[in-house]
């Protein structure tokens, strides 16, 4: 599984590297929501939580769906803007100035992720205009729950309304505590996207990407770069109808998140997580489910308990657990090709033993992985 982008005929140029402060609001918002999600930012969630005044604190908790859960293209106008710039504003009231451009059907679309999100690489029509797909987007919004169903409402009643709305409490948002962690942590944004962007010119794409993400990878011979995530999804960085470009935004506040924007009629936007030596390289989803299958084998979990305390040999666990041999190699050999093993050799015997830190890492080498 995973979201593609086609890259066929895209220059280099066309690549842009930006930070994008209403980009890092909505990834902040849903930490400070979320804060479960985000280990390392349990320090800033408790204080940013504690300093709210009273009448935020109370609209944030009432709007919380909208970014708990869900990730909109809300927060990346600039993609869906038709003729605009291309690219996230310097400052959060420019890029708000971005969300004002979008026409309604576009912002609509988009607003609907919080609610009605498997309605997001739909295309076509827009619920303002298709009684269907509206009757579709109350239905699914009202299996949410009663906040969700009556944002849609608004939504779909009367757009310009929820735009003010939402543009006066990202604003408020800004004033209260964003302007300053935005001022802390964009110097390390930009900083990280100059060298993936010098990356790029030096080293060529496949280089910027692996910096970027190893869950990102370029294909070259089928022209896409490929994010390997719990979803699927497809998109073109080639559309003539919005542009040919892709725009790569770093986030301090994304960890373990790995968003791709493939909305039909926008440019491809990837917004990755900032890298620290505390955050473990994320494991692909297709080891992750090769590990938690070879896990679940009952003779291969009775091998663990063994493996688990001292080295063992094939034939020492024969002899344990009353079977071939034969049987225990085929065993050991799929646990030791998920890289749930570790071997050596004594003398012409070969131990076999747990890797007890890569097993202890699966709980959350899987919540990386379905929350990437």
């Amino acid at each position: 599984m995973s979201v593609s982008v086609d890259i066929t005929g895209l220059p280099p140029e066309r690549i842009d590297f930006a930070i994008s402060p209403l980009g890092e609001l909505g990834m902040a918002l849903h930490a400070l929501s979320e804060p479960g999600h985000h280990p390392g930012l349990h320090g800033w969630a408790t204080a940013t939580a504690s300093a709210l005044k009273p009448d935020l604190a109370d609209r944030l908790t009432e709007a919380d769906f909208l970014w708990r859960t869900t990730f909109s293209d809300v927060f990346q106008p600039f993609a869906g803007v038709k003729g605009g710039p291309g690219r996230p504003g310097a400052t959060l009231a420019e890029d708000l100035d971005l969300l004002d451009r979008l026409d309604d059907e576009a912002f609509v679309s988009a607003a609907l992720e919080f609610t009605c999100s498997s309605m997001y690489a739909l295309g076509g029509p827009s619920p303002l205009t298709d009684a269907s797909l509206r009757g579709r987007s109350l239905d699914l919004a009202a299996a949410r729950g009663p906040k969700q169903l009556d944002f849609t409402e608004r939504l779909l009643s009367d757009p310009g309304c929820v735009r003010v709305w939402l543009r006066r409490l990202f604003e408020d948002c800004n004033e209260a505590f964003f302007a300053d962690t935005w001022n802390r942590v964009r110097v390390q944004l930009a900083a990280d996207a100059r060298h993936k962007h010098d990356l790029l010119q030096r080293r060529g794409l496949a280089e910027a990407l692996h910096a970027v993400s190893p869950a990102l990878t370029l294909d070259e011979s089928a022209h896409r770069i490929r994010a390997d995530k719990l979803a699927e999804g497809h998109t073109t960085a080639v559309d003539p109808e919005v542009g040919a470009g892709l725009t790569v935004m770093p986030s301090s506040f994304g960890w373990p998140h790995l968003l791709v924007l493939h909305a039909p009629g926008w440019r491809p936007v990837i917004h990755y997580p900032v890298g620290a030596p505390e955050l473990p390289s994320p494991a692909s989803v297709q080891l992750l489910q090769q590990r938690l299958e070879a896990l679940a084998h009952p003779m291969r979990m009775r091998l663990c308990r063994f493996l688990a305390r001292t080295p063992y040999t094939t034939g020492e666990l024969a002899d344990t657990l009353g079977i071939t041999a034969p049987e225990v190699s085929r065993h050991l050999g799929v646990l030791k090709k998920a890289g749930l093993l570790t071997t050596r050799r004594r003398g012409r015997y070969v131990l076999h033993h747990l890797d007890t830190t890569v097993v202890a890492r699966l709980g959350s080498d899987f919540l990386e992985g379905v929350l990437r």
